[in-house]
Order: C-alpha cells, then sequence, then structure tokens
C-alpha cells in the first residue's frame, strides 16, 4: 500500500491518473498535457505502474495506458478506512 500512496503524492502523477479516468491513452497523447521531459514522465510511468494503479499494451511502437480502477479503489477504502471515513451502519 505504501507504493500507492507513494504514487498518489505527487501532483503529476495524479494528473497522469485524472487523465487515464476518462479514456486509455497513449504515452504521446499523456505527454501533450505536460511540459515535462520524456524521460521524466516516463518516471512517472514506472512509478505508477510499480505501484499498480496503471497498466500498458503494446500497439506496435505505441504504448496504451490504463487506469487500474481496481487498485485506486481499494487503496481509496484503505484510506478512508484508517481515518474512520465509512459510512457507519
Amino acid at each position: 500500500m505504501n507504493l500507492i500512496y507513494k504514487a498518489l503524492a505527487d501532483p503529476t502523477r495524479r494528473k497522469i491518473l485524472k487523465l487515464l479516468r476518462d479514456k486509455d491513452m497513449s504515452a504521446g497523447e499523456i505527454a501533450e498535457h505536460f511540459n515535462i521531459t520524456k524521460p521524466s514522465l516516463s518516471k512517472h510511468f514506472g512509478i505508477l505502474r510499480d505501484a499498480d494503479l496503471i497498466h500498458s499494451d503494446r500497439d506496435g511502437t505505441t504504448i496504451i495506458y490504463h487506469l487500474n480502477v481496481s487498485v485506486l479503489e481499494e487503496a481509496l477504502m484503505a484510506l478512508m478506512d484508517t481515518f474512520k471515513l465509512k459510512e457507519e451502519k
């Protein structure tokens, strides 16, 4: 779970997740939303992949990124539980 929270701590990575929430995107499409180098963006992708928040598929020379919603939901539920933010029944 620590890898997930580390990944979510960075605003660039949160923006990548927000973009992927709407649709799957190629690395190039995502890069258009940032003013950072490709190696820096690649490092962010790696951290998000290591946390299992995104996964990717290769289509020829293009890499398509997908949001892993189930892992994100689990992390949010654990965080809510930690701070007792769940609805009492």
